[in-house]
Parts: C-alpha cells; structure tokens; sequence
C-alpha cells in the first residue's frame, strides 16, 4: 500500500467540528488497534528472527525487490483516486473492482514470467521459487484495497482496525508455526499469504463490497489518470527504497545482505508500522480540507509535531541502546548488526520528515509534486549506494548521510509552498522534540559508559528508563506546550 505517511490528529481551528472528531476517532481506532497488532506480531516477528538465519532474510529480500516494485502498480493509487473523488457511487465502485482485478492479474502473470530472470541475477535458484509462489499475493489485492476506498471516504476505520488486527495477528502465527516447522525461508512467504488472505475476506466482509466487476471503463478515465500519477511518482519511491538491496543482493553473500536488511528493518519499525495507519487518516482529512489551504497548513505543521515527538527519541534511543538491544531482542548471532543498527537510527529522522509531505499534496489534489520528489531520490539515492556498496555494509550506511539530506532538502522546498507552509513554522514544530531526544541521547550515552558489567537485559532495560525520564523531564522543562498539546490529543480535549 503506498505510504502517504502522516498524522491529521490536530486539525485547525473547527472548520468542520464533526470532522475533527471523526479524525480524533479514526486515529484512536488506527494508531491504538495498530499498537496492540504490532505488539503481538513484533513479538511473533523476533521471535522467528531469532530461529531463522540472516541468509534465509537476504534470500527473502532479493524477492522483496521485485514484489515492491509490482506492488507499486497494484492499483492503490486507483483506490485513493476514489477517496478523494466526488462521486463515487455503486457504478464507480464496480468499474475500480474491474480495474483492480485486470491490474493484478497481469502482474502475477508478470511476476511469474521474471522470477527465472531475478534469480539469475542474484545467482540464487531458490528466487525463481520464492517469486513464483509469491505471486499469489495479487489475487488478494482487489478485495483489499475496493473496501479500503469504500470505508475510508465514510472515515470508518474501526471497522478497518478490527480487520487488520484479526489478520495480522493470523500471520503472526503463520510465521511461528513455519518457523518452528523448520521451513527456512519459506516461513517469510507463508506469513504474508495468510495475513493478506484473511484481510481479503475480512475487508470485503466488514464493507460489504462484495460485487459484480464492471469492465467498462467508460466515464471512469479521471480515476485511471489519478491512479497513474501516483504509481509514476511510487515508481521513483521504489527506485531509492530498494536501490539499496537491489545493488547489494549482487555483490553480497545473502548473509550480509541478511545482516543490513533486518538492521533496516529494525530501524523503520516507527516509520514502516506507526505512521502508515496515520497516514490513512490523513489522506482522507486533508482530501476534505483541500480548498482551505490555511487549514491543511496547520494540521500538517502540528501533525508534524506530534509525530516528531514520538519519533525522535525512538530513533535517537535506538542508536544510544544498538548494543544491547540487538542481543536481546534479535539474539547473539546478530550481534554484528549493532553498528549498523546505530547508524541507521540516526539516519531514520530524515525518512519519517520526507514521507510527511505525500498525503498532504495528493490529497490536495498535486500528486505530481509527490513524482517529482521521488525522481530527485531515485537519482541520488541509487547513485550513493552503488559508490558506497564498495565499502561494505558501513559503506551503504554512509550513502544514507551523503544523500538524504539532499533529498529531503528537495522535496522540502518543493512541497512547502504547495501546502502553503513556511519552513520556520516547521522548524519551530519540530526543534523541541529534537533538542529533547538529542539531550536524552547524550545523558543515556554517558550512563552507559558509566555501567559496570552487566547482562544484555538489565543494562538494556536501565538504558531504556534512563531515557525515558530525561526526555519527560526535559520535554516538561524546556517544551511545556508541546507536551500539553500531546497531552490533549491522547485525551481527547486539544485541536
């Protein structure tokens, strides 16, 4: 699902006091059912990290590249395209299921036809299978993402909530039981059959869309354009986001690629699993608010705050606790991880602020904005790996601090005009969050040095503490307002 990653929890002031609370609601429903979710499948997920070996993750990531790369065409962008369109009646309804069928169909054929074509350059037989039965992840997809567009116009996301919930939790178990079953890599495929299996029944069951497939497109040519952009401009996202791992799988021996995949993986969990539920909700705010470009300004700059709040010390607190952290949580034999995990952390604010600007052009009607972003990445990106790749995993980590900053700098002046945004107000949303966790950083920093001997755990869980109540602290000292404002949205009474 393509990610307009973002948080419309604080709106501006009451243009629309029922949609305000029906943000405050979705966001409860998405961010709070997604928290319990994660929960239970990050805890399945480590687990089966722990019993599988980092080659079975970097056999796995050579075939994430091209399943990313088609599920970038899967019609999502269709989807969104009827979010935001004013009619959007039983017949429109019919004529995206019957695109999002023939969509599918045709990139499971394609997938099927490349697998042999993906392993021969990766020199990996095993790709070739893996891809093949991959491809049996399209067929979900249609009823999917009709009853996604379907609640999301009526901002019904419990219903949504509930759905991911029950399949996550299903994969979840999947991946145990093939884990512990000694299937290797194929757990990794198991898990997202089972888990997009049941969504699939669950979403058409919860909306009701269970329908006749119209393939006449007639009248229905602005949704096909909408949907179009958006690919074009996920295209580009594709090419930086999997540069990386496709420039990599060839020159690595699937363990290493293992060891920098999952240190990634670790490092997006705030980015990869809490923000996208939030930018579902967004999407659609903004969509609503988009003639009022004063209010789409201020719900970007405060969702941007609070997002930040949240953000910043779990990336900063991930690199000060790498050491500790990989031990316990992904076991002693990915202890070559923490360098890379502490690197990465570091690198993640700069992601979390760019996948901030996408709801807020596309739903204000500007997904070419969102396109052109993503060329400025596809170029910089690719082209930092493949010179960084020749100094190994450290290497790919550096291309991360050479070009990003770049990149975001970009899409930052490109986007903040469109949204009607100054780069002082964004500044200033964002500097109490960032002088907070930098300070806890340093204090957990010097607390660990200070640390006698100690097992992995203990010294873990004081690391953890430790910054916890220096951020608290600080954030009560030096950023009263900010922390109220955080306050007020988790209580339900603040704007």
């Amino acid at each position: 699902m393509p990610a307009h990653m973002s948080d419309a929890v604080a709106l501006p002031s009451e243009p629309e006091p029922r949609l305000r609370d029906q943000v405050r609601s979705a966001v409860i429903w998405r961010s709070g059912t997604q928290i319990a979710g994660q929960m239970l499948t990050w805890a399945s997920t480590f687990l089966v990290i722990r019993v599988l070996s980092p080659a079975d993750y970097g056999l796995f990531a050579m075939t994430q590249v091209v399943l990313v790369l088609l599920n970038m065409l899967n019609g999502y962008g269709l989807a969104s395209a009827l979010i935001q369109r004013e009619n959007a009646g039983l017949h429109a309804q019919r004529q995206l299921f019957g695109m999002l069928i023939l969509l599918n169909l045709a990139l499971a054929a394609a997938q099927f036809a490349a697998a042999p074509v993906a392993a021969a350059y990766y020199r990996q037989p095993i790709v070739a299978d893996l891809l093949r039965v991959q491809a049996l992840l399209y067929i979900s997809t249609p009823f999917i993402a009709l009853p996604y567009a379907m609640l999301a116009r009526e901002m019904d996301f419990k219903k949504q909530a509930k759905v991911n919930f029950v399949s996550g939790l299903l994969g979840a178990l999947a991946a145990l039981a093939g884990a512990y079953a000694g299937l290797g890599v194929w757990t990794l495929v198991l898990a997202p059959i089972v888990l997009f299996g049941t969504r699939a029944i669950g979403m058409t069951w919860a909306a009701r869309s269970l329908m006749w497939p119209s393939f006449d497109f007639r009248g229905a040519s602005d949704i096909a354009r909408y949907g179009g952009v958006m690919a074009f401009g996920q295209i580009f996202w594709f090419i930086q986001s999997q540069a990386d791992v496709f420039i990599a799988g060839r020159l690595f021996e699937p363990h290493m690629l293992g060891i920098y995949t999952t240190s990634l993986f670790l490092t997006q969990i705030f980015v990869s699993k809490f923000v996208p539920p939030l930018n579902e909700v967004a999407f659609t705010a903004y969509a609503r608010l988009k003639h009022d470009k004063d209010a789409v300004a201020s719900a970007f700059v405060k969702s941007a705050r609070i997002i930040m709040v949240a953000a910043l010390p779990f990336y900063l607190g991930l690199a000060a606790t790498a050491e500790p952290l990989v031990e316990v949580v992904l076991g002693p034999k990915w202890i070559e991880a923490a360098p890379i995990v502490h690197w990465l952390a570091l690198a993640m604010p700069m992601m979390t602020l760019q996948v901030l600007y996408a709801p807020a052009t596309d739903a204000c009607g500007r997904p070419g904005i969102g396109a052109q972003n993503g060329i400025a990445g596809a170029i910089l990106m690719p082209a930092a790996f493949l010179v960084g790749v020749h100094w190994g995993l450290l290497g790919l980590v550096a291309a991360w601090f050479v070009a990003y900053p770049l990149y975001l700098g970009i899409s930052t002046w490109r986007t903040l005009p469109v949204i009607g945004v100054r780069f002082r107000d964004l500044v200033d949303a964002i500097a109490p969050p960032a002088l907070a966790a930098i300070g806890m950083a340093v204090a957990v920093t010097q607390l660990d040095n200070m640390l006698p001997p100690m097992g992995p755990l203990l010294r873990l869980a004081l690391l953890t503490c430790a910054g916890a109540l220096v951020y608290g602290a600080w954030l009560a000292i030096f950023a009263r307002a900010t922390l109220d404002q955080v306050i007020d949205m988790v209580r339900k009474r603040g704007g």
